[in-house]
């Protein structure tokens, strides 16, 4: 009888020893691993930096860059901007840009020529127009530092004073804003200025391509 209980006993502590056993193992192996083999459950967030517009709707700067002058070629300007910023996607906008033609092909091969002069190569345009953000984003600078940023179209309408008159001119263009901060902006933008002219004989429709860059303030 005492044989038969304690066969009962051992069967019955036998799963429990190995049981304990494989525990300590894996214990053992928990503690031996290497620091960087354990999972760790804490997730580190990365903090961003990122520009943003404040309250402020207008925005004031100056550009400068180039503008091809249909059949005068191309010339060094300079301009002033002051935007109003409707909503998140559209803005108005004022310019201001001058510059100064050269001579055309036809003057610098017939010399003493002038078609033009010095007063009237001065080029200056006033405008008002729209801009509507088609594809507002992100870039990023390192991994801790984002700037918003957007390309536009633009559209607009006003005149130039070219030759001693002046023009009723349609602008078309794109362009590319990077938000430096809250406050400061750089922008880059390529317009055509469309008008018609005679100043060579022939009333016709001209193109005049400007690339430009500047920055701007929000206030």
């Amino acid at each position: 009888m005492e044989t038969r209980v304690l066969c009962v006993v051992l069967g019955l502590l036998l799963p429990l020893l190995g049981h304990a056993e494989e525990q300590a193992e894996q214990e053992d192996v928990v503690r031996d691993a290497r620091p960087e083999s354990v999972l760790d459950p804490r997730i580190e967030r990365r903090r961003i930096t990122e520009a943003e517009i404040d309250t402020e709707n207008f925005e004031a700067g100056i550009y400068t860059g180039l503008i091809s002058i249909e059949d005068f070629g191309t010339q060094p300007l300079i301009g002033l901007r002051l935007n109003y910023h409707l909503s998140e996607d559209v803005f108005f906008e004022a310019m201001l840009g001058r510059s100064k033609a050269d001579e055309t092909s036809f003057e610098r091969l017939n010399a003493g020529v002038e078609l033009l002069t010095d007063d009237q190569r001065a080029y200056t345009y006033y405008q008002a127009g729209v801009g509507y953000n088609l594809l507002p984003g992100e870039a990023f600078l390192g991994e801790n530092r984002a700037f918003n940023n957007a390309l536009y179209l633009l559209g607009g309408a006003g005149m130039t004073d070219f030759a001693g008159e002046e023009f009723f001119t349609l602008s078309l263009g794109v362009g590319y804003r990077l938000l430096i901060n809250d406050f400061t902006t750089v922008r880059v933008d390529m317009k055509d200025h469309i008008f018609s002219m005679d100043i060579l004989g022939e009333d016709r429709m001209t193109n005049n391509i400007e690339l430009s860059a500047g920055v701007s303030l929000f206030f």
